[in-house]
C-alpha cells in the first residue's frame, strides 16, 4: 500500500494537526490532495477559469491553503475548508488589488522577518497585530455570508438589532428553541424550505406560548442559521447559551 493510500484513510482534522506538529509528509499531501479546493477558490474570485500550470493566482492560493494549516484551530468551531476558503479568497483579493494599483508582482505572504526583530516584545507585538487584521477581516467575512443568508429568509441585520429578545431569559429561551429545530430533522427541513418557523409543532414541543413564539419568530431564524453554518464567531456568541 502507498503511502498515499495510507493518508487518504486518515481523518483531515488529524492531517491538519500532524502537518502543523511538523509532518512534511501529511502538508505535502495536503497541498497536493487540495489543489482542485484550490483552484476552486481562486476561480470564485477571478471569475476565470484557473490553470494551475500558468496563473500566478493559484500559487498565491497554493500559498494561502498552506498558511491556513498553520493558523487552522478547530476550537473555533469552523471546517477547516471554511476556514481555508477565507484565506485564500482574502490572499487572492489583495493580490489582485495590489498588481492593479502596482505593475510589479509581489509575494503576499504577510509574515515577517524575525531576524530582523531582536527584540522578542516586537516579534510578539507584530504577531498580535497580524491575527487581529486577520480576525477582523474574517469577522467581516462572516457577516456579509450572514446577511446574505439572511436575505434568503427576507431577514436584514437591522431588524435583528429591532426584535432581539431585551432579557437574558428570553434570549435563552430563543436560542434552546432554535437548537431544538436545527437538532430535528423534520423541523430543519421544514425551516429551510419554507424559510418560517412551523409554529404549530413548536406549541407541542416547547412551554412557550404561540404569541411568544411569533414575538421572536425573526430572532429564532436568525439563530437557527447561525448554528447551521460554519460561523466561527458568530457562534462564539452562542456558546453556553440556551443550553
Amino acid at each position: 500500500m502507498t503511502m498515499r493510500n495510507v493518508l487518504k484513510d486518515i481523518p483531515l482534522e488529524e492531517l491538519i494537526n500532524n502537518a502543523q506538529k511538523g509532518d512534511e509528509t501529511a502538508q505535502n499531501y495536503l497541498l497536493k490532495t487540495y489543489q482542485p479546493f484550490i483552484a476552486k477558490c481562486v476561480s470564485e474570485v477571478c471569475k476565470r477559469y484557473i490553470d494551475p500550470e500558468r496563473d500566478d493566482e493559484f500559487s498565491i492560493g497554493l500559498s494561502a491553503f498552506n498558511e491556513a494549516i498553520r493558523m487552522f484551530s478547530a476550537d473555533k468551531g469552523s471546517s477547516f475548508l471554511t476556514f481555508a476558503n477565507l484565506v485564500i479568497k482574502r490572499k487572492v483579493i489583495d493580490y489582485i488589488r495590489y498588481n492593479n494599483k502596482y505593475p510589479t508582482a509581489i509575494s503576499l505572504d504577510e509574515s515577517y522577518d524575525e531576524e530582523s526583530m531582536e527584540n522578542p516584545t516586537e516579534i510578539e507585538a507584530v504577531k498580535d497585530i497580524y491575527q487581529k487584521e486577520q480576525e477582523a477581516w474574517y469577522r467581516k467575512e462572516e457577516i456579509i455570508e450572514f446577511k446574505n443568508k439572511l436575505s434568503t429568509y427576507k431577514l436584514t441585520l437591522s431588524e435583528l438589532v429591532e426584535v432581539a429578545p431585551k432579557h437574558r431569559d428570553a434570549r435563552d429561551t430563543a436560542v434552546r428553541i432554535a437548537r431544538l429545530i436545527r437538532d430535528d430533522a423534520a423541523l430543519s427541513s421544514y425551516v429551510e424550505q419554507k424559510k418560517k418557523l412551523p409554529i404549530k409543532e413548536l406549541t407541542r414541543q416547547v412551554e412557550v406560548s404561540k404569541k411568544t413564539l411569533e414575538r421572536n419568530r425573526k430572532f429564532i431564524l436568525a439563530i437557527f442559521i447561525v448554528l447551521g453554518e460554519d460561523y466561527v464567531f458568530l457562534q462564539d456568541y452562542l456558546k453556553g447559551v440556551g443550553q
